[in-house]
């Protein structure tokens, strides 16, 4: 019988760092919710569309700005030291948001909770990855992205539970503390954790690495193979400071658009920027006012369909997780851009031809029905394919900058639906829907174009595709240069671009 007490200390610890993606999902998931709460309008007064998109999209100011240099800070106090200290920034701003009783208390615990999350978060997956064997570093980071649809749907039905609570603040308080204290445990359980053995080889610590290697429960064969080869970035980062490593860190930007990285990182920062304005964040965000704006008026029913969307989506995250790479990086995003853009096109159409009635009429049904179609294809499409996608077609010289800008690019793109979106709500019935159909469309065409599939093929392969072959002419309208075989750089000509792409 399966002894949980008997894993591996590996699995264990990588467990218990998925808790920071759960606390990631539980913000996501309660933050629409109770802005539309009654007793949240009583404490703060009825918010503009405006100050509405403030409130929510606040958070990812800080994220932004935190996730730029979270690396950094990692990189000189170690994974687990990095992963506390934001888990306890966290903690402080959901306690400010929690115990508000002005709208600036609350922005500004938002704009702090914002600071650790990007901190916490940024490093969940590098601290994974460098604990964990490699058969089993794909399960084990999976699920992290498993505890962030858990806590997305955990925090729209702990709204809805909240919600029934009536004529009191706490009906949107408790949401919050629940965040504060979940935050302040996670914190606690991370100061047990063992620290990365591949950060204290980097450091020069090898004895430390040596013992934690063993009481993670690593092969000997695992344990052989990080000995002999010791990250490349060793000598550079033993003595480094936080202020010389983010230097290098902005040297290291500099290299993402060197002729041999460029279109991948362009290609990278698109893609995760247009994962956003699909407008996935758009419904978690503001999905009550999505739903009672589709005719489900009472508070309850809106908070309950929300909820419905998150359980489907949790429901599609394991089997997309598990078959992901048996369907191919191309064509789920371009299948599924399709049918996403499909469902907010229709929605959109159906609010333009004023079809939708909140009382009476199918078309109210159609639009509940495309909400749930559009969650589920873009959990099982954009939400895999393109974070994998962005950093596997990186230069290993340039990998961990340009995933960094690509991350940057998805918060600015999430920051611009957050805010935006309740405000073309209020100005117009379909016109958020139609920008969010037009914009994957967009990036499916686009997609289609210049993406090649990476299913099955090495990084080095790839990297050649994007350098050597068809995809280098494709991509010569940015330069109009390549890298040949014989390293230097080859102008192309319309002809051979127009060859390319028959």
């Amino acid at each position: 019988m399966f002894n949980p007490l008997n894993m591996p200390l590996y699995n264990k610890a990588a467990v218990v760092v998925a808790v920071g993606g759960f606390i990631f999902g539980l913000e996501t998931g309660s933050i629409g919710p109770l802005t539309v709460m009654t007793s949240f309008s009583e404490t703060f007064g009825n918010l503009s569309s405006t100050i509405h998109g403030v409130v929510v999209s606040s958070i990812l100011i800080g994220g932004t700005a935190s996730g730029l240099f979270a690396g950094n800070i990692s990189d000189i106090y170690g994974r687990t030291f990095t992963i506390t200290a934001g888990a306890i920034v966290f903690g402080i701003g959901a306690t400010l948001e929690c115990t508000a009783f002005q709208l600036g208390q609350f922005i500004a615990g938002r704009v702090i909770a914002g600071i650790g999350e990007g901190i916490f978060f940024c490093n969940l997956i590098v601290y994974v990855c460098e604990i964990a064997p490699a058969r089993s570093r794909g399960p084990l980071c999976s699920v992290i992205q498993l505890m962030v649809q858990l806590g997305i749907t955990l925090g729209y039905f702990i709204s809805y539970g909240t919600a029934r609570i009536k004529d009191s603040s706490l009906s949107w308080r408790i949401p919050l503390g629940v965040q504060a204290l979940v935050s302040f445990a996670f914190a606690l359980a991370c100061f047990v954790l063992p620290p990365s053995p591949r950060w204290l080889l980097a450091k020069g610590r090898k004895p430390e690495a040596i013992s934690t290697l063993e009481k993670l429960g690593l092969a000997s064969s695992e344990l052989e193979e990080m000995l002999e080869k010791p990250s490349s970035e060793a000598s550079s980062i033993i003595d480094m400071t936080l202020l010389s490593s983010i230097r290098a860190n902005f040297r290291d930007m500099a290299q993402v658009f060197s002729p041999h990285a460029r279109k991948q990182t362009a290609l990278a920062c698109f893609m995760t920027a247009f994962q956003q304005f699909s407008g996935i964040d758009g419904v978690l965000y503001y999905a009550p006012l999505l739903f009672q704006q589709a005719g489900l008026q009472s508070e309850e029913a809106s908070f309950l369909a929300s909820g419905v969307t998150a359980l489907i989506m949790l429901a599609v995250t394991v089997p997309a997780s598990i078959y992901a790479d048996h369907w191919g990086r191309r064509m789920s995003v371009i299948i599924g851009g399709l049918i996403l853009t499909t469902c907010m096109l229709v929605i959109g159409s159906l609010y333009a031809s004023n079809s939708v009635h909140s009382d009476t009429g199918a078309a109210r049904w159609v639009v509940i029905v495309a909400i749930y179609i559009f969650a589920i294809t873009y959990s099982v499409s954009f939400a895999i394919s393109v974070r994998i996608y962005s950093s596997e077609i990186q230069p290993a010289d340039t990998r961990a900058g340009a995933t960094s800008l690509a991350q940057s690019a998805n918060w600015l793109a999430n920051w611009i639906v957050a805010f935006t979106t309740p405000i073309l709500l209020a100005r117009s019935s379909f016109a958020v829907y139609y920008f969010f159909g037009f914009s994957t469309l967009f990036a499916v065409l686009v997609c289609a174009l210049v993406m090649p599939e990476t299913k099955g093929k090495s990084l080095e392969a790839i990297d050649r595709a994007f350098n050597d072959g068809s995809v280098a002419k494709k991509w010569a309208f940015l330069g109009g240069k390549r890298h040949g075989e014989d390293g230097h750089v080859h102008q192309i000509g319309g002809s051979e671009l127009l060859q390319s792409t028959v």
